[in-house]
């Protein structure tokens, strides 16, 4: 399979904040499913395609993504000619709080320029789904528009998409709201575009000229009115993290059987850093129920309806239920949790309880000691 396109994907979003989970990491870096990073999903779709080149741009809080990404290895791209490029941050503490997605266009422009592929894939990190592009750049070059945009049709179930999408009969954009209160339509854009990658040079260097700082896939789609952009429908499953519940929400989802095959048992694989570790060790009297348990746990109390990740420690007499507990965290003997996200190295003292609602659970930072 090859696409004669390369790939964009942008690490941080400035309208998703995730609190206390995102203070030390940027957005795509973010623990999801017990053993990945939300970028896991949107970079092995990329190379699923026959995408042999990605760009990754990291605004801030980079060095947890650099670190997991590494030289690009785990994904096939460590090559003679390096396959990922984590271009560096656009910004200085000066103007941290004045730009857009990107504060200096110049190296953006060069990574577009350095390379000759027919077509660039850009994508946000805020959602997970497994497919591949090869269909959607096709489908695009049949349209013949402009810019061709991903959405499913979504419900605000789990949380209010970000962008809905207004298209006329023929499925060209005619208008975006941005988290409308009562939305009108049901097409949700997936913030992923494909457009030419002489166009995408042409934006990049008249906003330069203009002095513009601010660049984003919401940004390209809102010209609808200078150039043709297309809809095109997504019909798989999608999991979307917007805000602390729905990333919530989405995890807890990954508990049930028909999402966790559609998302990992499609015969696509989802890459991500190896971590050779011991298999969970199960003391004698624990008790786990629909969980997904990750390698490197020892588990002496009860968990249930919950995400452990790589590590965990739960003592004995510690109940766990609808929670994620993320990596080498430490359960202390006789602790209740429940809708609780503990973030990595956490340590709870014995006899703690903590209990949130499914809308609005109990989050803990990382390494913090309760």
């Amino acid at each position: 399979m090859f696409i004669n396109a390369m790939g964009l994907i942008l690490a941080d979003h400035k309208k998703i904040q995730l609190g206390e989970l995102s203070r030390p990491r940027a957005l795509a870096a973010m623990p999801y499913g017990g053993r990945y990073r939300i970028i896991d999903f949107m970079l092995s779709n990329m190379v699923n395609s026959g995408i042999t080149q990605v760009g990754v741009i990291a605004l801030s809080k980079y060095k947890s993504l650099m670190d997991h990404l590494g030289t690009g290895s785990s994904w096939d791209l460590d090559r003679k000619q390096p396959g990922l490029n984590i271009l560096p941050p656009y910004i200085n503490s000066a103007n941290v709080d004045k730009g857009g997605e990107i504060d200096d266009l110049t190296g953006l422009l060069d990574f577009f320029q350095a390379y000759q592929y027919k077509y660039v894939i850009m994508a946000n990190s805020n959602v997970v789904f497994n497919a591949t592009f090869d269909d959607f750049v096709s489908r695009h070059e049949e349209s013949g528009a402009d810019i061709s945009v991903l959405y499913n049709r979504d419900s605000i179930r789990y949380g209010t998409p970000s962008v809905i999408l207004n298209l006329d009969r023929r499925g060209n954009l005619r208008d975006i709201m941005l988290d409308p209160p009562k939305p009108s339509a049901t097409r949700c854009s997936l913030g992923v575009i494909v457009l030419d990658r002489e166009l995408l040079i042409d934006l990049v260097s008249e906003s330069i000229a203009r002095g513009e700082r601010d660049f984003s896939i919401e940004k390209l789609i809102r010209r609808y009115d200078e150039y043709r952009i297309r809809g095109i429908e997504y019909k798989g499953q999608v999991l979307r993290i917007n805000n602390i519940p729905t990333y919530f929400a989405s995890t807890m989802r990954l508990l049930e059987d028909q999402i966790r095959d559609e998302l990992f048992g499609s015969g696509l694989p989802v890459y991500t850093k190896v971590k050779d570790e011991a298999p969970t060790l199960y003391v004698e009297g624990n008790s786990v129920k629909n969980s997904v348990i990750s390698d490197g746990c020892l588990i002496n109390g009860t968990v249930e309806n919950s995400m452990l990740f790589r590590g965990v420690t739960i003592s004995r007499h510690a109940v766990i239920k609808n929670s994620i507990i993320m990596q080498d965290a430490f359960i202390s003997e006789g602790v209740e949790l429940e809708n609780v996200i503990l973030d990595k190295n956490c340590v709870i003292r014995p006899g703690i309880k903590l209990v949130g609602q499914q809308d609005y659970p109990v989050v803990i930072g990382k390494g913090a000691i309760v």
